[in-house]
Parts: C-alpha cells; sequence; structure tokens
C-alpha cells in the first residue's frame, strides 16, 4: 500500500507493517529538560522495530558555537543528516513513520528534516504509541537493528525553504511570521530556556498544540485548513515563515500547514533561542 501523508493512522501504519515492504520507524520521543528521558522511554517500551532518534545527537547538528550559531537545535549539515539516514537503513523510496509520546513535536522535526533531504516517502503517526496502542497494536522492549544502508542521496538542493536571521530582520513587517511556543513564553512572562524573554518583533503567537484535538491526535484537515486560513489573512503559505524556541515545535506547525493541504511555508531554524542570542536583534513582550 502507499504510504499516507502527511499523517498516517494507527490503523493504516499496522496495514502498511504487514503488507510486508520495508517500513523504518522513528521514535522521536524527546523531553527539552532531560535529553535522555525519550531514550528510557524508548527502551521501557517502543513500537516493534522501531529505532530511536534522538533529537540533539540525530535531529540536530554541531551546538559547540552556542545559540548564537544556529540556535539550541541547528540543523545538521545535509552530509551528517545523510549519513545518519543511511544508518537508518532508509534508502529511496522506503517509506519512513515517525512518532513521539508528546504531541507531535519530535516526529515532525523528523518528518520535516528528511523532506529537506529530499525523501518524500515519510509521515508522522497521528496519536503517537497512544493511537498505536487503542488500535490494537502492541510496545517491546526488545532493541531493534538498522539495516544499514551507505549515506542517503540527498536532494541537489534542500528540498525545503529556510530563512536565517539577518534575512528575517531586512524582512520583519513584510512576512507573516508564526511563533510555536505556548503563549506565556511567546509574551515574555517566563523563559525557561533562552536568553531573555519575548518574541520577535510582528510574530503572532500559535501554539503547536492548537493543531491538535482533545484525543492528542490532529485535528481534521478541514478544521485546520480554516483555522489556518483565518491566521493567514489571505496571505500564501509560500510568505509564511515559522519558527519557535529552536525550530523543533514550529515543524508542527508546518505539518499542520501541510496537513490542511496549504503547502509548504518557511522554517526559520534558529528560532528564539538565536534570535534573543543577539542583543542588537530587537525583541517585543506581550500579545
Amino acid at each position: 500500500m502507499n504510504l499516507p501523508r502527511p499523517l498516517i493512522s494507527a490503523p493504516a501504519l499496522r496495514e502498511l507493517l504487514s503488507s510486508g515492504q520495508p517500513v523504518v520507524l522513528l521514535d522521536c520521543g524527546f523531553d527539552l529538560t532531560d535529553a535522555s528521558a525519550g531514550e528510557r522511554a524508548h527502551a521501557a517500551g517502543h513500537l516493534p522495530g522501531a529505532l530511536y532518534a534522538h533529537l540533539d545527537r540525530d535531529l540536530s547538528g554541531d551546538k559547540s558555537a552556542g545559540p548564537a550559531q544556529g540556535g539550541r537545535h541547528p540543523l545538521p549539515t545535509r552530509e551528517a543528516l545523510a549519513a545518519t539516514v543511511g544508518r537508518w537503513g532508509i534508502r529511496p523510496g522506503v517509506p519512513v513513520v515517525a512518532y513521539d509520546a508528546q504531541g507531535g513535536p519530535y516526529a515532525a522535526r523528523a518528518w520535516w528534516l528528511l523532506r529537506w533531504l529530499g525523501h518524500a516517502e515519510v509521515a508522522v503517526l497521528d496519536g503517537g504509541p497512544a493511537a498505536w496502542q487503542a488500535a490494537g497494536g502492541s510496545l517491546t522492549d526488545a532493541p531493534s537493528q538498522a539495516q544499514a544502508q551507505p549515506p542517503y542521496p540527498a536532494s541537489a538542493q534542500p528540498a525545503l525553504p529556510t530563512i536565517d536571521a539577518p534575512t528575517l530582520l531586512r524582512g520583519l513587517g513584510q512576512v507573516r511570521l508564526f511563533d510555536a511556543r505556548a503563549a506565556e513564553r511567546f509574551r515574555g512572562e517566563v523563559e525557561p530556556l533562552d536568553a531573555k524573554a519575548g518574541h520577535i518583533p510582528g510574530a503572532r503567537n500559535r501554539f503547536f498544540k492548537d493543531n491538535l484535538g482533545a484525543d492528542g491526535r490532529f485535528k481534521p484537515a478541514e478544521v485546520l485548513r480554516a483555522e489556518w486560513q483565518a491566521l493567514l489573512g489571505g496571505a500564501a503559505t509560500q510568505q509564511v515563515v515559522q519558527q519557535c524556541g529552536s525550530g523543533v515545535t514550529a515543524c508542527h506547525n508546518l505539518l499542520a500547514l501541510a496537513h490542511a493541504g496549504l503547502g509548504d511555508a518557511t522554517l526559520y531554524p534558529g528560532s528564539w533561542s538565536e534570535w534573543s542570542a543577539d542583543a542588537a536583534r530587537p525583541v517585543a513582550t506581550g500579545s
């Protein structure tokens, strides 16, 4: 069967896995305040065959320069990501399904990175492991072994758009900018992770969890389409920039736009962690 995209339901994933075709499962669970929590949770129980994708080691690049250079979770180089993806056994045409137990932001990061590299056959498990178990699937603590491949043959150019801080600074007021952080962080009332509190001037707040229903799954495509069209105010998705604290939960908003059939917006990978590390850049507070 063909891979449903960008989201796959748990029943559809069970059908895909039973078809016998190769599928790579990535458990992307993570906790920003405890970098080993996701790995511990994976060891305790994961979808059968799932590999663990660590946000810091696998889904981010070199952090040695600090947040001023790319934020807390800078993008990996395409060469490094291609090597990681190959070690996971991913090759062109192989379906990949990413999931997490945190509502999808870390799985969305993997989804975005794979597409950025040029691998289109990737989806996020809607509802994560809770939906999997509700559909009759089981979890296991058995270690998973990747069928390693050579580095993935990345597309010649990144397949998805990004923007850097200098370009965004020049374009403030000309782009639709959305911040996926919680409202209290956006307003500058608290800042548990970054150099200072506040947000990029002109940004609007769209907390990533607002893309989800009460059941922890993404809202229906038509509901998200109506919500996002109201936020966009007639702007084309191609004029939209998504950001957050470090370029991770912004991918959840990018996934929501894709699920809604509104296409691909631009990611600011460095996001607030990079922006706020430079005292010369403007900062706004409040709503």
